[in-house]
């Protein structure tokens, strides 16, 4: 079983693609498997330089392919300066912990959403460094409301999915089964297969 590194510390995140490597002979670890620590300053100007510079800080530190994510939302008909694109957890210079992030965005809904809701987007990057050859990739998923009422439910590590509806099933991301995903197509094999073909 090969063994490779997610610069991640968030386990929901880890949990997106385990399975998926586990079935292909990757096993994935992450940051809480480390002793080690790096200080990251993530100052790149969208998802994939910024997971290419949690990569590249984590593969100087380890001898197993590393990879990276970052992701960026956009949420359309908000002011400019409200727009999250890269920081989505950081607001007015602050981290925001689950529950202010739910608040954050709930409101903003409230705010300057048509009948509570926002149209959204997310746009990810992942950097995959493998014997010091880097590759990235990509990709987008379908537009979804965020909106101003929450679910009850709460995924650990992925907040906004308590205020997330998919637009066609018309369902908090939360309440999402198995195959909801599979049937809106949120599966991510297409990733699945590039961190396969690269690790």
């Amino acid at each position: 079983m090969k063994k490779v590194l997610f610069a991640t510390s968030n386990e929901s995140k880890v949990n997106r693609f385990r399975e998926g490597l586990l079935k292909r002979g990757i096993e994935i670890i992450s940051l809480n498997d480390l002793d080690k620590e790096v200080d990251i300053e993530e100052n790149g100007k969208n998802a994939i330089e910024n997971a290419l510079i949690k990569a590249r800080s984590y593969s100087n530190i380890v001898d197993i392919p590393v990879f990276a994510m970052d992701d960026n939302l956009y949420i359309e008909d908000i002011p400019s300066d409200k727009q999250p694109g890269m920081y989505v957890r950081r607001v007015n210079g602050k981290r925001l912990s689950d529950e202010e992030m739910i608040d954050y965005y709930s409101n903003l809904a409230h705010v300057y959403g048509k009948g509570g809701k926002l149209t959204c987007r997310w746009v990810y990057g992942i950097a995959v460094i493998n014997d010091k050859k880097e590759e990235t990739y990509t990709w987008s998923k379908e537009d979804f409301y965020i909106v101003e009422n929450r679910s009850d439910k709460i995924n650990p590590g992925y907040p906004l999915n308590s205020i997330s509806v998919n637009k066609r099933l018309n369902k908090y991301f939360t309440d999402m089964t198995e195959e909801d995903k599979n049937d809106t197509r949120e599966t991510e094999e297409d990733v699945i297969d590039f961190l396969f073909r690269n690790l």
